[in-house]
């Protein structure tokens, strides 16, 4: 009888967690709702970044939109650093921080191991049509809108096939106007900004 109970009591136990794994997994595989207020910025548009993110130099600027709470954003802070190592010396970087908790730049400096420019202003994240952590946008060297989406299709940024941000970033350096790339590079995936959830 106490052979039956256990083996019942595992499986019931390893039903669980296949249950709360494939949830989360489904969670972070849909599409991130668009707000109901959402006013949609396109390509080429002049997007006005405050004074903190002023660079002086003429490089394209590459934003990173990020919430610490929001596990995607936790899941590709390692190709955001592999882009700000790959292409700093071409690019402005910089980390816009969406929460409405009270992080300094310093903890997430030091939590993540980030060295670039730390802003919290929601109002960049209007401006450029983002509406859900992570997202990268990209802007040229004369502020315009040149991509805003996704930094890979994989949750864990691991398909190079579709490393839509470092695509973009490609791009932009070799001068390419036009930027191809297939849906899921557009369609926002993560959590809904700023309280994280989906």
């Amino acid at each position: 009888m106490r052979k039956w109970i256990a083996v019942t009591w595992l499986i019931l136990l390893a039903g669980i967690i296949f249950a709360f794994f494939w949830h989360n997994q489904l969670k972070y595989s849909l599409p991130t709702p668009i707000p109901a207020d959402y006013k949609s910025v396109q390509n080429g548009k002049k997007i006005m970044l405050r004074q903190k993110l002023q660079f002086n130099n003429d490089k394209p600027v590459f934003l990173h939109f990020f919430n610490p709470d929001c596990p995607c954003s936790r899941f590709n802070i390692d190709q955001f650093k592999s882009l700000v190592k790959t292409y700093r010396s071409q690019v402005n970087f910089a980390v816009v921080l969406m929460t409405d908790k009270p992080y300094t730049s310093s903890d997430i400096q030091n939590k993540f191991g980030i060295t670039v420019p730390i802003v919290a202003d929601s109002t960049i994240a209007m401006s450029c049509g983002v509406y859900s952590t992570p997202q990268a946008v990209v802007l040229t060297a004369e502020k315009k809108l040149y991509y805003r989406g996704n930094y890979n299709k994989s949750r864990y940024c691991t398909d190079k096939k579709t490393s839509y941000a470092n695509i973009a970033l490609m791009n932009i350096l070799h001068k390419n106007t036009t930027l191809r790339l297939d849906q899921y590079a557009l369609k926002a995936y993560g959590c809904t900004l700023p309280n994280c959830v989906n």
